[in-house]
């Protein structure tokens, strides 16, 4: 059976009020084949692995993870290098662009990933069995602008996860744009050289980004900017018993703000402490909001 070429194209639409566009279903159309085909030169694999080093490699070993579903793929760094350190990955994606591209680069690097196209929303309807670790990088979790949706989504990961499972989520810290507003100093550079990542537009229901490369080109991307005791709270909400969050691969927290915030959220029930505990390393295990 053939299937159809994706289209290729090359110029996003957002109407002619773009800050307006709040609504999950947008990823489906931000991530056109133009704005994939440069993603890489956004990551840089290899200024990226040396940026975050052997963390998540280190934390899931730590818990004796296996089997990794991996739902953010993007263009497959993660699926890849977890891949060559001896990990199962299966790779989900909701862009069908990001899913091709992964596929490609995973056969430049000697591997045949295992995709699926899923909507975490659905996730357990298109992805089958139990994994040891979810994972939800590249601040992806940014793209599910409803509380609905949110919660929805996590369900979904705890449901794909074994009773002893984890997920690791990543976000912006978006506490400090939202608190401090944006200026010079909250222009986001990922690994790429000379490409830049930074807010046009921020207040409590969007984070508008533009992603400008070298050759002049520019998308954007409509993201919900996520407090971060939001998410932990409602990790913890949808049932995971322990949430511990880290700061840019670090164990304890910079001095300045951090650009990136890690959640790991078990799923092991302990029978100690009575109730789940959110964890900011670094600092003093707290119960999440609520309870006395």
């Amino acid at each position: 059976m053939n299937s159809s070429p994706l289209p290729k194209e090359t110029e996003q639409d957002y109407g002619s009020n773009p800050t307006k566009v709040r609504h999950t279903d947008k990823y489906k159309s931000e991530y056109i084949h133009g704005f994939v085909e440069k993603w890489d030169e956004l990551i840089d694999w290899q200024a990226r692995a040396e940026s975050e080093g052997s963390f998540f490699i280190d934390e899931l070993r730590k818990r004796g993870v296996k089997r990794i579903l991996d739902v953010a793929a993007g263009t497959g760094f993660h699926s890849v290098r977890l891949l060559e350190a001896g990990f199962d990955v299966v790779s989900a994606d909701g862009s069908p662009h990001m899913l091709a591209k992964a596929f490609q680069n995973g056969t430049e690097h000697g591997h045949i990933l295992s995709t699926v196209q899923a909507d975490w929303r659905w996730l357990n309807r298109d992805v089958h069995g139990k994994f040891d670790a979810v994972i939800c990088l590249g601040n992806s979790f940014t793209h599910l602008h409803s509380e609905r949706d949110r919660r929805k989504a996590l369900a979904e990961f705890y449901a794909a996860l074994r009773h002893d499972g984890v997920l690791i989520l990543d976000q912006r810290n978006y506490d400090s744009m939202l608190d401090d507003g944006f200026s010079s100093k909250h222009t986001y550079y990922y690994c790429g050289d000379n490409v830049k990542a930074e807010p046009e537009h921020v207040d409590d229901g969007l984070a508008r980004f533009r992603y400008t490369f070298p050759d002049g080109s520019s998308y954007n991307l409509n993201m919900f900017p996520l407090r971060k005791a939001y998410v932990e709270n409602l990790m913890q909400e949808v049932g995971f018993q322990q949430v511990h969050t880290y700061a840019d691969f670090q164990e304890t927290y910079r001095t300045e703000n951090p650009d990136f915030y890690i959640h790991i959220a078990e799923k092991h029930y302990h029978n100690e402490p009575d109730h789940p505990v959110i964890v900011d390393e670094g600092n003093a295990p707290r119960k999440p909001a609520g309870q006395d």
